[in-house]
């Protein structure tokens, strides 16, 4: 294993891909590259075309792999067409025909259709295309030889380089069954959300959501439901007909999902009317949230509550108990269905066909993922009135917008979950680079070894720094503005547009709440409007992020805001991004997690380590070339001076008023485009002189 950290401008891309595909080539062999953002995915993708220019060779050696979401499902399209959407719904459909008739890859969310199409029609027309709900039936589907998921992990068995996310490779590393092995050679890039990463994929909840989504793959349609949706027998029909104890064990599963929470659960809940022993569970865990809440004067905040899974009193602890043996009872049945799919299809009678067969080993794929999950959310409840385990950070949770409360649920971090990622994911592979400009955090490489798992390797990891080539203290400056007061969203928005105004456009806003967000936009976007400044934003725009970014990159007059998904992963090279603007220094959330995480990370110095890694990678966005030039600013007087370490050394750091910051971003900005002009006049080119204007 080897971490390297490669400042901005080094050629991580280079350094990775040429060995990488020389390698593979020499090796009939595969080399996964991992990323954490779509939007690195779809710049690794076309960097693809340095090495090979051919696009058919491309096409062949190089695969880009995401989850099945985001992948259009020719089966819920062939629905779709039939009479399953109506109105204007249908209308996509029928677009959307048309695109998968000439798509790269079927990819629906960052691929080749249109960002703004979606957007067209209702909220969830294009996502209801997709596989989100894992109904797959594998090779029993009609559409199995052209599935655009199907084909993509046929691919990349064969191919040189393999361009998938993080989240991906960690499933394809624990099962290996959609590619038939785990991934040997892993380039992670972005290796600094590793952490995040690992967190995510190896986490369990047991929340009303998930639960209901069991029930439906179990049951299928229940009353007066429409959609193509089909539950265990009807995908399993044959076995049923023909094999005694395989329908009785499908029927037996069937009965046993009558326990999980049905239509309409959250209604009763809140009524104090729950049905059944896990909607009873849920309404245990949310009295229990409530109660606390209260006691710490939280409860009408509006904002989702958590609280730990300490000291529960004995209706929880019953209701856990409740819960748990109804879910044993679900899963004795499936475990039975699992072992007879396994030893009918080894036994092969007469009436098992080629389609039968098919459905049968999709059948089996699939219980294996609702059979662990059923095995964890065990182990969660029996967690419940028993003794801790030090390994894991358990809390409860009623997840809230606005006031409205959309889930309940049970939920268990790893306190570590490199662990995991190093059990699971390094020691298995035969060799793992991991790679950032900030995989320190702005700390030491200890900091790199706890979070990328290499401290639970036998033998460690090997080292590798590079700085970045670029003038940072020639081009770049750092101002922090000391006199916007802290909540006060009038302010706030009022130094967003004057930033944007001095800056003429060119400005990447970086937020820590979705709401101040949304908040700053509408109070601002007409205003740069009429000063001919498009204003852009994520989760108020409809469009994906890779499609925001595009349209920003491409009018130096635009503007974008956005949370942490642009905050990494963006790459705006010239005068298209010219300042970035933080709204405050990016403080973590006081969760239960975080406050376990902190304790056993050393308190203060933990969290400087995160806020360090952020702030170096907001940072990041500013300079991507080395005739780039820009300014950041912090609107926060509560910038500590033991972060500014996160800055590249050099970096040039002020304290100093809106005013004062206006005139630094318009004179910075105004030597920045006197720079290009001079730059574009020696060209001497047409292109060049309209950009300019």
């Amino acid at each position: 294993m080897l971490l390297a950290e490669a400042g901005t401008g080094i050629g991580k891309t280079l350094g990775y891909l040429a060995p990488a595909s020389l390698w593979a080539g020499e090796a009939q062999g595969t080399v996964w590259v991992s990323t954490y953002t779509k939007a690195l995915q779809r710049q690794l993708d076309r960097e693809s075309l340095r090495l090979f220019p051919d696009p058919a060779v491309a096409a062949r050696r190089v695969v880009v792999r995401k989850g099945r979401e985001n992948y259009l499902c020719l089966l819920n399209l062939e629905d779709a067409l039939q009479g399953g959407f109506a109105g204007r719904a249908a209308i996509l459909a029928q677009l959307v025909a048309r695109w998968a008739a000439f798509t790269k890859d079927g990819d629906m969310v960052g691929g080749d259709l249109p960002g703004w199409l979606p957007t067209l029609f209702r909220r969830n027309g294009s996502t209801a295309l997709t596989d989100r709900r894992g109904e797959c039936i594998y090779a029993g589907c009609p559409h199995y030889r052209k599935c655009f998921i199907e084909r993509s992990a046929r691919a990349s068995a064969e191919a040189d380089i393999v361009i998938a996310n993080h989240a991906l490779v960690m499933i394809n590393a624990a099962r290996g069954r959609e590619t038939g092995q785990r991934p040997q050679r892993i380039v992670f890039d972005e290796g600094h959300h590793l952490f995040d990463a690992a967190d995510s994929t190896f986490s369990v909840a047991l929340s009303g959501q998930e639960a209901i989504e069991l029930r439906r793959w179990i049951m299928g349609p229940e009353g007066g439901s429409r959609g193509r949706r089909r539950g265990l027998a009807a995908r399993l029909s044959d076995l049923a007909s023909y094999d005694t104890e395989g329908g009785e064990a499908i029927h037996a599963a069937v009965d046993a999902a009558m326990a999980l929470p049905s239509d309409d659960w959250l209604k009763r809940i809140v009524a104090s009317e729950p049905f059944g022993p896990l909607e009873a569970l849920l309404a245990a865990a949310r009295d229990t949230v409530y109660a606390r809440a209260a006691d710490a004067g939280e409860a009408d905040a509006g904002y989702g509550m958590e609280t730990e899974l300490a000291e529960p009193d004995g209706a929880l602890v019953e209701a856990a108990q409740e819960a748990a043996l109804a879910l044993d009872a679900l899963l004795r049945p499936l475990t039975r269905l699992s072992r007879r799919l396994e030893a009918v299809i080894e036994d092969a009678p007469d009436w098992l066909d080629g389609a039968a067969r098919a459905r049968i080993e999709g059948a089996v794929a699939s219980l294996g993922w609702r059979r662990d999950l059923l095995a964890a959310w065990l182990a969660l409840l029996a967690r419940i009135g028993g003794p801790a385990d030090p390994d894991f950070v358990d809390w409860l949770a009623v997840d809230r917008v606005e006031g409205r409360e959309y889930d309940i649920g049970i939920h268990r971090h790893w306190l570590d979950p490199s662990r995991p990622l190093a059990e699971t994911v390094l020691k298995p592979a035969q060799g793992v680079l991991v790679t950032s400009a900030t995989l320190k955090g702005g700390g030491e490489w200890e900091n790199a070894e706890q979070r990328s798992g290499a401290r639970h390797l036998p033998h460690g990891a090997a080292r590798f720094e590079a700085a970045s080539p670029f003038d940072y203290p020639g081009r770049a400056e750092v101002l922090i503005v000391t006199d916007i007061k802290r909540g006060d969203i009038a302010a706030l928005s009022g130094a967003y547009a004057r930033l944007i105004e001095a800056a003429g456009g060119g400005t990447l806003g970086l937020f820590t709440a979705i709401r101040r967000l949304r908040i700053v936009h509408a109070r601002i976007a007409d205003r740069l409007a009429r000063a001919g400044l498009p204003l852009y934003a994520q989760h108020v725009d409809p469009i994906d992020t890779g499609t925001l970014v595009d349209i920003f990159r491409d009018d130096p007059r635009a503007s974008l805001l956005g949370t942490d998904a642009l905050r990494d992963g963006v790459d705006v090279p010239g005068h298209s991004l010219r300042l970035v603007v933080m709204e405050g220094v990016p403080w973590s959330k006081p969760t239960v997690l975080h406050a376990a995480r902190r304790l056993a990370g050393g308190g203060n110095a933990y969290d400087d380590r995160l806020i360090r890694a952020r702030l170096a990678q907001a940072f990041g966005r500013l300079i991507r070339r080395a005739e780039d030039k820009g300014s950041f600013v912090i609107l926060s007087a509560a910038m500590p001076s033991r972060l500014l370490s996160a800055f590249p050394p050099g970096t040039p750091i002020r304290r100093l008023t809106l005013d004062e910051a206006i005139i630094a971003v318009s004179v910075q900005t105004r030597s920045d485009t006197l720079g290009e002009g001079a730059a574009l006049g020696h060209q001497g080119t047409e292109s060049g002189i309209h950009r300019l204007e």
